[in-house]
């Protein structure tokens, strides 16, 4: 049975100076660090503009309030975009709050950490949820990057490990012991250390090169970021 696109919720912080991509200071600044942040929520936004869902949705976390926030406000009005805000509590807890007003139709919720990937790729989860019931597209470092539901919330927000390389594996067993049955998006590579930084840059310059006959660039925001730290060159 096929049902209507789901929603399209990006999951992200407001990025901060020493509270974002923390695990990258050292190897670049924290305004660079946070900047960064910046451009993978811009490159998660284009690409929920670029497949078309039903509707775009910020899930906000930010000092005082999503709607306090002028750096979400603004974002909401370029992409078009609701805010929400993700409220307190743990991860899973505002993950799930994230995700339940839209049971009927569903909704992928997507982190922001991913930016390379396809936009094709995001589309095909998307379209994995309109055929089933809950979606999981897991990262290499053994998270996942979206998770997407449609109907009653399931339970796999409590006693997850977050942040462990179990997150992924303890998901899919809590699936499997309670019979409910998923899909699985495609899996792609996060963001979050300097060696993953690394990696994005010899990405992006293979990509690049493809470019020459394509002219479409898959995370500008992203690129230019890089650029500026002197890991990417514009392509001639």
């Amino acid at each position: 049975m096929r049902h209507s696109r789901p929603a399209l919720i990006v999951f992200c912080r407001e990025p901060i100076a020493h509270q974002s991509k923390t695990r990258l200071i050292g190897a670049i600044t924290p305004a660079t660090a946070a900047a960064l942040s910046d451009a993978f929520i811009r490159d998660a936004l284009a690409k929920a503009v670029a497949v078309r869902t039903s509707r775009i949705v910020i899930a906000a976390s930010a000092p005082d309030g999503a709607e306090s926030s002028k750096y979400f406000r603004r974002l909401a009005r370029q992409f078009d975009a609701d805010l929400f805000d993700q409220g307190n509590g743990p991860l899973g807890r505002r993950m799930a709050r994230a995700l339940e007003p839209f049971s009927s139709d569903g909704a992928l919720l997507i982190g922001t950490d991913t930016p390379s990937l396809p936009t094709a790729l995001l589309d095909a989860s998307l379209e994995a949820l309109r055929r089933n019931r809950i979606v999981v597209a897991p990262s290499l470092d053994g998270g996942y990057y979206a998770i997407g539901v449609r109907g009653a919330m399931p339970p796999i927000f409590t006693s997850i490990r977050w942040g462990s390389r179990t997150v992924f594996a303890s998901t899919i067993a809590r699936l499997e012991r309670d019979g409910l049955p998923y899909a699985l998006g495609p899996a792609w590579y996060d963001v979050d250390r300097w060696p993953d930084v690394m990696l994005l840059a010899a990405h992006l310059r293979m990509l690049a090169r493809a470019r020459r006959r394509t002219g479409s660039s898959v995370c500008p925001a992203t690129e230019s970021v890089l650029m500026r730290l002197g890991l990417l060159h514009h392509a001639r």
